[in-house]
C-alpha cells in the first residue's frame, strides 16, 4: 500500500465521519440558536434551560439519522475491506 493509498483512505474516514456527525450536530446547533433567541427576546438569562431542549432533540436526530448513519460507515467498512482483500 502506497502513502497516496493511506492518505486517501484517511480524507475518506475524515468525510465519513463529517457525514455521519454533521446531521445531529446541526440540529443542536439549530435548536441552541433558537434557544437563545428566545432567551435573548424574553431576557431569561437561566444558563441551563439549553440542555434539555438540546438533549432531546440530539436524541430525537440520532433515531431518525441512525439508520442513515449506518449505512454510510457500512459501506464505508465494505470499501475498506475490498482494499484489504485486494492486497
Amino acid at each position: 500500500m502506497t502513502a497516496g493509498e493511506v492518505l486517501d483512505i484517511g480524507a475518506e474516514a475524515i468525510w465519513v465521519m463529517l457525514g455521519m456527525a454533521a446531521p445531529v450536530m446541526l440540529i443542536g446547533l439549530a435548536v441552541g440558536v433558537v434557544i437563545a433567541l428566545l432567551q435573548a427576546l424574553t431576557q431569561v438569562q437561566e444558563m441551563t434551560l439549553v440542555f434539555v431542549p438540546k438533549i432531546i432533540s440530539i436524541f430525537i436526530a440520532l433515531l431518525i439519522f441512525l439508520p442513515l448513519m449506518g449505512a454510510v460507515l457500512a459501506s464505508f467498512s465494505d470499501d475498506i475491506f475490498a482494499r484489504i482483500a485486494a492486497y
